[in-house]
């Protein structure tokens, strides 16, 4: 399955779902961003107890703000509606498993 496009008005239906969400908060000038969507596309198509949604936050900058994003890419971890993990810029894909294991397993 592909990374679902988050925006202002499906956001909310999508973390207060079911399953736990990885958000990738990102931006079309970031590089890292950029050299992080083959590790998110691969996240999404992999991980079959979640959701990994994608949130451009130049088209979307309230939401960003909502959830306090400083810098970009900003990876948020959601279960049962509330943020539940993070992690901070272009990192290792080890890095993003071992945050949604965490939170799976809590």
């Amino acid at each position: 399955m592909a990374e679902k496009e988050l925006s202002g008005k499906n956001f909310a239906e999508v973390v207060d779902g079911k399953k736990p969400v990885l958000v990738d908060f990102w931006a079309p000038w970031c590089g890292p961003c950029l050299m992080m969507g083959p590790t998110v596309e691969e996240l999404a198509n992999e991980e079959k107890d979640i959701v990994v949604g994608k949130l451009n936050i130049d088209e979307h900058p309230e939401v960003a703000e909502k959830y306090h994003v400083m810098s970009v890419p900003t990876f948020l971890m959601f279960k049962d509606g509330k943020v539940s993990g993070q992690v901070v810029g272009s990192v290792p894909k080890a890095a993003l498993v071992s945050l949604i294991k965490k939170v799976i397993e809590k």
